[in-house]
């Protein structure tokens, strides 16, 4: 077997434990997939094939999902991997990129029993956006620190052109939106910490 088909195999299987676990969350819940599309906004018909690991969720979605099942998106991504050690070196350190943004999400500092922070490097290509209705935890502590490129950041209708080396730090009770405008790409270090 080849390396990319090495990476295509870990890739694969990464989409079927996160589909096996989000069906697990709704086991667990007691719900329908009617009654979690009515929760969550999103189709029944979409859910049945993400559980169904017919397709992968975008970033939105999993945002949406994480928010009804009252998780950060690094703690769901987490619970699909072996317990993170104490040291995470950087080849160990999981990344998940949105097929449909482009968004890079790399987990830097994995969620841990026992802590309530946790820390995650994002890319967001020029021209992407990404939308999310609720945070995943209400109150959700955060501190973003933009390293590259520009980021427009819009908090509970509060608008914030980020540049580098500028950073917002800010309680999460309803939506955000992530811009980046370009002409490069956002990356940023964001830091979240559980109420």
């Amino acid at each position: 077997m080849g390396e990319v088909d090495q990476v295509e195999a870990q890739l694969d299987a990464a989409d079927a434990r996160l589909a096996a676990r989000l069906a697990g969350l709704r086991g667990e819940h007691g719900w329908s997939l009617d009654e979690l599309a009515k929760r969550s906004g999103v189709s029944r018909s979409t859910l049945s094939r993400i559980e169904r690991g017919e397709i992968s969720p975008t970033a939105s979605l999993l945002g949406k999902l994480c928010t009804v099942y009252r998780r950060t998106l690094s703690r769901l991504l987490s619970e699909v991997e072996s317990e993170p050690a104490r040291l995470v070196r950087a080849a160990d350190q999981p990344v998940w990129t949105d097929a449909t943004t482009g968004f890079r999400r790399r987990s830097v500092s994995p969620p841990h029993a026992g802590l309530r922070a946790e820390v995650i490097e994002g890319t967001l290509p020029a021209g992407a956006t990404i939308d999310y209705d609720d945070p995943p935890v209400p109150g959700l502590e955060q501190h973003l620190w933009l390293l590259e490129g520009s980021l427009r950041l819009t908090v509970q209708g509060e608008t914030h052109d980020l540049e580098p080396g500028d950073s917002l730090r800010f309680r999460l009770w309803g939506t955000s939106r992530f811009d980046c405008p370009g002409p490069t790409p956002a990356r940023y270090v964001l830091t979240l910490v559980l109420p």
